[in-house]
């Protein structure tokens, strides 16, 4: 069990901690949203959260195999629906491998990996 807590900091402004970690972050309501877009938005950290756990996932499968994925890069495009209510209408993963993933066993990384 992971804990993180939190705090509305006003203007549209929260902190949070990782417990674990003591690592914090802060989000801000995009320019599009009221907000100043000064750090990353909720929603956005939604995206990030996919990009890394895709990217963390293939590096663990790889690991397993000998093979290092340092150097993945990968791009999350977030689109907001244009009605309300606000919401993630769409995210597009765009995958980078690095030339080690052509070292990976057959299979291992077709559409980004396979079970």
């Amino acid at each position: 069990m992971v804990k993180i807590t939190g705090e509305y900091q006003g203007d549209l402004h929260c902190t949070a901690v990782h417990e674990p970690s003591g690592t914090g972050l802060a989000t801000d309501a995009p320019k599009d949203n009221q907000g100043r877009g000064e750090s990353f938005s909720p929603t956005d950290l939604i995206a990030t959260g996919l990009g890394t756990c895709i990217a963390t996932t293939m590096a663990i499968a790889a690991r397993r195999h000998g093979v290092d994925l340092a150097g993945l890069r990968y791009e999350v495009t977030k689109e907001m629906s244009a009605d309300a209510p606000r919401r993630i209408a769409r995210l597009t993963v765009h995958l980078h491998l690095p030339p080690a993933a052509h070292q990976a066993p057959a299979g291992l990384m077709v559409g980004g990996m396979t079970p």
